[in-house]
């Protein structure tokens, strides 16, 4: 019994004590504060300075008194940091791994692709100098709906048929309405122009303008190109382009797509100052002038620029007179060189080569041109790195590359894409209402699945993409009309049995309907 009440006495006196001591410290600061103490100092500074102070005996007190304030300010110093952290707009983490230019697309370079000269480089550096990571730059996105206009130059049967590959690829990946402008010869007008009215892709419009129109604007400048004059016609798209349009994307027809156009839309916003031109370098050294001996190229400032895929920006370019600016460079250039090897592009280079100010270097994987003994592999280490493959070689297909194989695949891949999947309506964005194919809908849907005949039923209504003359053929009808016509379904593969039907490899009296799969 004793010892219970010593047990008892011993925890009452240990409670009271724990009570005691910090009622007894607070006193003793509070009547320390009351006496005139200066208030505790919040920067690391003033911490060491109260410290040294109270540790020379100015204002005299225990050894608990300065450790128990010293751990005061620290704490207050931890918070006001934190406060200070948590007051910054968070960051886009880049995991382990992860190149900081994939993690989003805003138009962030590697380091391969700051070695090729980008366009981006000052704006990179700009922001890790101010103290920002470089994946925290973002550009300016693009409007859900905002339309994207693509302006390209096609003219005959094969460009046709390289045109239609090249709106498959950017089909596929857009998510934007699209306005396509297409200078076309007659021949190419008439192929497209059934292709797309049959076609009846949603937020899609086209408009054609006549290339026979522009000819006198640019035929009386010799060209060695392959492109002949057409290949010139880019110089005058300022003049045949609505008046009212302010920017748009250009594109050669023997460009592939691997990624969402809109992306390279959004490039637009860092163009600077009097910038009105989005160019790629160009990966090789025809500009340099050492690809063999006596080789003298057109004017060009270094390497000189491609204009494969070029972005303009046509209410500035209007307003600094590009008509007569690339007309008088061209007049003193043919002087001396007597004509153009590269069409436009020698034009183009010419001009920057004066006025290097109008130029935008856009990263070299917006233009990955597959000619021979070129630098494209420096603008790519991954799948991912694609956005444009050029097949700007005569020899296309079989050019020389490390990885033609792959790109070649790709290529075939849009090539024999069947273009009825791309009929895709855009989330949220209202389209023209296009009443033939709201009728074709309306009409499909009354058709009863079940119906053992419903394929059939179905085929009658079904509007197939229609691609007029896929080879080059000239169509003259018999006075007799006794014009035989052989309807044909085969693959891309096959097409070429299309010559076995005579000789020459021309039909003479057999008008040829394909369905290509």
């Amino acid at each position: 019994m004793p010892g219970m009440c010593r047990g008892r006495r011993k925890f009452l006196a240990a409670s009271l004590a724990l009570l005691f001591i910090p009622a007894l410290t607070w006193l003793y600061l509070s009547a320390g504060n009351f006496q005139g103490m200066k208030p505790l100092p919040l920067s690391p500074l003033e911490t060491q300075s109260s410290t040294v102070t109270s540790r020379g005996g100015a204002l005299g007190g225990g050894v608990a008194r300065e450790a128990l304030e010293l751990r005061v300010r620290e704490v207050e110093e931890e918070n006001r940091v934190l406060r200070r952290e948590l007051s910054r707009p968070p960051r886009n983490p880049v995991g382990i791994g992860q190149r900081p230019h994939h993690a989003n697309h805003h138009g962030n370079q590697s380091k391969t692709h700051s070695e090729e000269g980008t366009g981006d480089n000052e704006a990179g550096l700009k922001a890790v100098t101010s103290g920002n990571a470089s994946e925290c730059v973002q550009q300016p996105p693009v409007d859900k709906c905002e339309t994207i206009h693509v302006a390209i130059v096609c003219a005959g049967y094969n460009a046709s048929r390289d045109v239609v590959t090249l709106v498959k690829s950017v089909l596929f990946h857009r998510r934007n309405p699209l306005h396509f402008h297409i200078i076309t010869d007659s021949t190419a007008q008439h192929i497209l122009a059934s292709l797309f009215q049959t076609w009846m892709v949603p937020a899609v419009r086209v408009d054609f303008y006549d290339a026979d129109e522009l000819k006198s604007e640019v035929s009386w400048i010799p060209n060695k190109h392959y492109s002949g004059i057409y290949g010139l016609m880019k110089l005058v798209l300022t003049k045949t382009l609505p008046p009212d349009l302010q920017k748009v994307i250009v594109l050669d027809t023997d460009i592939t797509f691997a990624t969402d156009i809109a992306e390279l839309w959004a490039v637009f916003h860092k163009f600077r100052g009097q910038q009105v031109l989005g160019l790629v370098e160009n990966q090789s050294d025809w500009y340099l002038g050492n690809l063999w001996k006596n080789h003298r190229p057109w004017p060009a400032l270094e390497r000189g620029f491609n204009t494969g895929v070029i972005l303009l920006l046509l209410d500035r370019l209007r307003k600094l007179r590009w008509e007569q600016m690339w007309r008088l460079t061209a007049e003193r250039e043919l002087m001396s060189m007597l004509s153009t090897s590269l069409a436009d592009q020698d034009i183009f280079n010419a001009v920057i080569k004066q006025n290097p100010f109008l130029v935008h270097q856009l990263p070299c994987f917006w233009n990955v041109q597959l000619s021979d003994h070129t630098r494209s592999e420096k603008c790519y280490k991954d799948v991912s790195d694609l956005k444009v493959i050029h097949w700007n070689s005569p020899k296309k297909l079989r050019v020389k590359n490390k990885h033609v194989e792959f790109f070649r695949n790709l290529y075939l891949t849009f090539l024999e894409y069947d273009g009825n999947l791309l009929r895709r309506e855009l989330f949220g964005c209202p389209s023209e209402t296009d009443h033939n194919s709201e009728n074709l809908q309306k009409t499909l849907s009354e058709l009863d699945e079940d119906d053992p005949c419903y394929e059939f039923r179905r085929e009658r209504f079904t509007v197939h993409r229609t691609h007029l003359y896929f080879l080059h053929y000239e169509y003259e009808p018999t006075s007799d009309h006794t014009d035989v016509t052989l309807v044909a379904q085969l693959s891309m593969d096959r097409q070429s049995c299309v010559h076995c039907l005579s000789p020459t490899g021309k039909i003479t009296d057999v008008v040829l309907l394909m369905t290509i799969y």
